[in-house]
């Protein structure tokens, strides 16, 4: 593992996306304490925006599968924390991506209104777009169904093809060089936990390591140019590691 973070962190696969985050802080307690907590405020902002197409990404391919519940549960913490009522307004997150996942008439329609209101803030273009992408791979490989439903984002939100394709194959190699445990104690070791653990226990591993490692909307702010990409190569390893101690269980 050391030896592929270093190639991440090395490589600098999307310093691009990152340089200027350095001054991007506009997801914070600060800027939302005035904020009115209500479905139909949530929905119109950039956030709960942003929820509407995270659902649409999740659920292209015909279901929300355990990893990107998992991540998706870990956002709606993220986002609700920096709103004045966390509780509230993580119902009503969740309340939106529900309504939102099952609907493909209104994809356009909720980009369009989201690539408007960001369309002078070329940071946030690209770190909404940025996530949406690391979320498809989050399982390891796109779906054509996925792909349109992120080709389709893009595109409502003007956003430029060579970007979109730099950050697409930077993900789809970073994706093959994450290689399966290759045995079940590198696994066992990865989580932190032993062979004699019942599944329970192994399960409370997984996901507090998942919510160490998370890719996290809220605080990528701040983060350098590896970030979004490390994140995304140790779920996907930790997730490995887990399913094969499932496998291992059964």
């Amino acid at each position: 593992m050391g030896n592929l973070l270093l190639l991440l962190i090395v490589g600098g696969f999307f310093y691009w996306i990152f340089q200027s985050y350095s001054r991007y802080t506009s997801y914070s307690k600060e800027a939302f304490k005035n904020f009115s907590v209500s479905k139909e405020s949530l929905e119109k902002s950039d956030l709960g925006l942003f929820v509407a197409l995270v659902a649409k990404v999740a659920k292209a391919d015909g279901r929300v599968d355990v990893l990107e519940a998992e991540l998706i549960g870990i956002m709606f913490d993220d986002i609700s924390n920096v709103f004045p009522e966390p509780a509230k307004t993580k119902d009503i997150l969740k309340d939106i991506f529900n309504q939102e996942k099952d609907r493909t008439d209104n994809i356009q329609d909720i980009a369009f209104k989201l690539g408007s209101a960001i369309k002078r803030d070329r940071a946030k273009q690209q770190q909404f777009m940025g996530f949406l992408i690391q979320l498809a791979f989050i399982d390891g490989e796109v779906s054509k169904s996925e792909d349109m439903v992120l080709q389709t984002i893009a595109l409502a939100f003007e956003f430029d093809p060579n970007a979109y394709h730099a950050i697409f194959e930077q993900f789809e190699k970073m994706m093959k060089n994450i290689h399966p445990k290759a045995n079940i104690a590198d696994a066992y070791k990865l989580l932190g936990v032993n062979s004699s653990d019942d599944i329970n226990t192994i399960k409370k591993a997984y996901r507090k390591l998942i919510r160490e490692y998370h890719p996290d909307i809220i605080k990528s702010q701040g983060k350098g140019e590896a970030y979004m990409q490390e994140a995304t190569a140790k779920t996907q390893e930790i997730n490995q590691a887990y399913e094969m101690i499932k496998k291992a269980k059964q």
